[in-house]
C-alpha cells in the first residue's frame, strides 16, 4: 500500500499537501479517515459574506487567493515567526490546515510562555478574546502525545485548562484530538483538546 500528499478535506475535494515527512501523512490520512465516516460537529455556522464574495465549506480555500489579496490578515511577529488569525471564515481542524499550507503558512505551534502571552494579547486586542483559535497541536498519532503539526516536535511548554487534555467522547463516537485555544473559564485563552470536526477560527505561521 502507498499513501500519496493527497487528502480529503471534505466530502467533495482532495487537497495535495506536499507532505514533507511521515508524521504529516499519517495526519493527513487520518484526516481521510475522519472525514470519509462523515463524523462533523459544526461549532458554528461559517460563512463569510465580504465585498469580495461569500466563502463556505465548499469553496473557502479556493476563494481565499482572492480574500488575500483584497484584505490584509492581521500580522503578529514573534521571534522569527509570521502569526496570521485565520478570522475570514470558521473551519474544521482539516480545512484550517488547508488554508494555511495553501498559502504556504502553517497552523501555528507555540513555544513558549511569552509568545502564547503575546498571542493571547493580540487576539484581544482585535476583539476576538471569546473566540476559538485552531493551532497546529494534534494527538492523532498517540493518544496523550501532543506534538505542533508546523514542525513536528512534541509539545514542550504548556498552557493547558484545568483538567485537560482529557479526551472527551462524545456520543457519536468523536474523540478530541486536535489542540485549541480558548477562554473557557474567562481566566484567559487557555489550551483545550477538541474534536477536530469543529468549526472555529484559526492561527497560521510563517
Amino acid at each position: 500500500m502507498y499513501y500519496s500528499g493527497l487528502y480529503r478535506a471534505n466530502m467533495n475535494s482532495w487537497t495535495d499537501t506536499a507532505a514533507r515527512s511521515i508524521i504529516l501523512f499519517l495526519t493527513l490520512f487520518m484526516c481521510f479517515v475522519a472525514t470519509r465516516s462523515q463524523i462533523a460537529v459544526p461549532r458554528t455556522a461559517h460563512k463569510l459574506n465580504e465585498p469580495q464574495g461569500e466563502c463556505n465549506n465548499n469553496n473557502c480555500v479556493e476563494d481565499s487567493a482572492s480574500v488575500i489579496n483584497k484584505w490584509s490578515l492581521p500580522l503578529l511577529r514573534s521571534g522569527d515567526k509570521k502569526l496570521y488569525l485565520g478570522i475570514f471564515f470558521k473551519a474544521n481542524w482539516y480545512k484550517a490546515a488547508q488554508y494555511c499550507r495553501y498559502h504556504g503558512m502553517h497552523l501555528a505551534s507555540i513555544s513558549n510562555q511569552e509568545e502564547n502571552d503575546k498571542l493571547e494579547k493580540y487576539i484581544k486586542d482585535n476583539g476576538l478574546g471569546h473566540e476559538h483559535f485552531w493551532t497546529s497541536g494534534t494527538d492523532q498519532a498517540e493518544e496523550g502525545s501532543f506534538f505542533w503539526l508546523a514542525n513536528g516536535r512534541p509539545i514542550g511548554y504548556t498552557n493547558w485548562n484545568a483538567g485537560e487534555p482529557n479526551n472527551f467522547k462524545y456520543e457519536n463516537g468523536e474523540e478530541e484530538h486536535c489542540l485549541e485555544l480558548w477562554n473557557r473559564d474567562g481566566k484567559g485563552l487557555k489550551w483545550n483538546d477538541s474534536p477536530c470536526s469543529f468549526e472555529t477560527f484559526f492561527v497560521c505561521e510563517m
